[in-house]
């Protein structure tokens, strides 16, 4: 196993930083170490990482690299990366790419055979699942579609797995899709964590079914937990399977 040095040599190439996404002291001494080493760090908005950065006395060059410039940028950025730069990439809050900016990009290195390098820490998906209670196979659907027949058709696919289901969404937006989430989950658990170890965090556990009733506040992020949704059919197919080994062991 390696043992992580402060004078560790950082190879030249991509890499995909993993940041707090709420109290800044989540952030990992490798983080910090790779920031700080950077020849530019790729942000999702300057201002938000500005934060950040300021707080550690980072001073690494900035470039904002967000989903409606990030083509734009591409040619310059595969640029310097072939000229042996160190480049980081980081989004607002949490692990990189994941439902944020930053794909476009990750393709083309390995297109063009660029090194990429993964910064592991924060994940806002895993957290929440971390704590849910619910199983730990999970299916990570990231910003729900907007479209309801899209949302719907993603639902079905779901109840179709015994899978614990993830997603991101705001309060205002989870209010008005309800009616969907009861059509499909009306017998599961839910677990809603807002603002996830910031100031006003917030961990709501309820049934499917009592959503309705609930009364949340419409500020701040959440990320929501559906538990693994066993249908009837499906219990009395594990039952059957439960049998027939009992049967076979006999």
């Amino acid at each position: 196993m390696h043992k992580f040095e402060v004078n560790d040599k950082l190879k030249p190439g991509l890499y995909c930083v993993s940041t707090p996404i709420g109290n800044l002291g989540d952030i990992t001494l490798r983080a910090l170490y790779v920031l700080k080493k950077s020849d530019i760090i790729l942000c999702e908005d300057t201002r938000v990482s500005g934060k950040l950065l300021s707080k550690f006395n980072i001073k690494t060059k900035m470039i904002s690299n967000h989903k409606f410039n990030e083509k734009k940028n591409l040619d310059n950025i595969l640029k310097l990366l072939n000229q042996k730069k160190i480049i980081s990439v980081i989004s607002d809050a949490g692990t990189p790419v994941i439902s944020d900016p930053g794909n476009i990009l990750i393709n083309e290195c390995i297109l063009n055979n660029i090194n990429i390098y993964p910064i592991p820490g924060v994940s806002a998906s895993t957290t929440a699942i971390s704590i849910s209670g619910f199983s730990d196979k999970y299916f990570f659907g990231g910003f729900l579609p907007e479209k309801k027949k899209d949302l719907n058709n993603l639902f079905d696919i779901i109840t179709k797995l015994n899978f614990s289901f993830v997603f991101f969404i705001s309060p205002k937006k989870l209010k008005k899709i309800i009616n969907e989430i009861q059509k499909y989950f009306i017998d599961n658990d839910i677990l809603i964590a807002r603002e996830i170890s910031k100031l006003h965090e917030e961990y709501i556990r309820i049934k499917v079914r009592n959503l309705s009733e609930l009364e949340i506040s419409q500020k701040g992020e959440m990320t929501v937990v559906i538990s693994q949704n066993l249908k009837p059919q499906n219990r009395l197919q594990l039952l059957d399977e439960s049998v027939k080994k009992k049967l076979i062991n006999f």
